[in-house]
């Protein structure tokens, strides 16, 4: 979809379900080797437009993230944000980091709005009682999704940058803790860290 056909979306939901207001929920990181698992929620008015041309954050530039990341901060009506640990991550498994990371973005983002729909991009929350909406590649079909995958990957790579100056020999800065030849051989010669998720070991 472009950059138009995301906000339609949202206004078929505003328009379909009487509230002008939606929330659109998305994490970054899930498929990672390091680092942690990072969600948020953003919330978005029927009149919010963005200067830049709105997308999944996988196809903008690191350059035109950052510059929509300031654009949403400032015009979104609420934000939510949940970073998930390695160590919750290697105690709970993935999967059950990832749907905690959703529904505390989404409860932060929403706490003052108690009745906007909320979008989730992938599969619905099977242990969150509130209601929801799960889209399938929602970060291409929504602009509040889109918004939220762009929040969540710009705050992601800020902190594996972060963790590069701590551990600079698996190259963080560079894959951002997926999955790369580079990265798996850097723990083969250096071992896991503290950064990394448990199946690294096995990379």
């Amino acid at each position: 979809m472009t950059g138009l056909d995301l906000y339609a979306f949202d206004h078929a939901v505003r328009r379909r379900t009487g509230r002008s207001l939606v929330c659109g929920v998305d994490e970054v990181g899930r498929g990672c080797l390091a680092g942690p698992l990072v969600a948020a929620a953003v919330v978005l008015g029927a009149q919010t437009r963005f200067s830049g041309k709105l997308r999944d954050s996988k196809l903008l530039t690191p350059r035109c993230r950052e510059q929509l990341f300031v654009e949403i901060v400032r015009s979104a009506p609420a934000l939510g944000v949940s970073i998930v640990s390695v160590t919750y991550i290697n105690r709970h498994g993935i999967a059950r980091a990832n749907e905690f990371a959703l529904m505390a973005a989404a409860e932060s983002a929403c706490r003052t709005y108690g009745d906007v729909p909320i979008l989730v991009d992938g599969l619905p929350l099977r242990h969150w009682k509130r209601e929801h909406e799960a889209i399938v590649h929602g970060d291409r079909r929504s602009a509040a999704i889109a918004a939220a995958s762009i929040i969540a990957k710009v705050l992601r790579d800020r902190l594996m940058r972060v963790y590069d100056r701590w551990v600079p020999c698996y190259g963080f800065a560079r894959h951002v803790g997926y999955s790369t030849p580079g990265h798996r051989a850097a723990i083969q010669m250096f071992g896991a860290s503290e950064f990394h998720r448990y199946y690294a070991h096995k990379a």
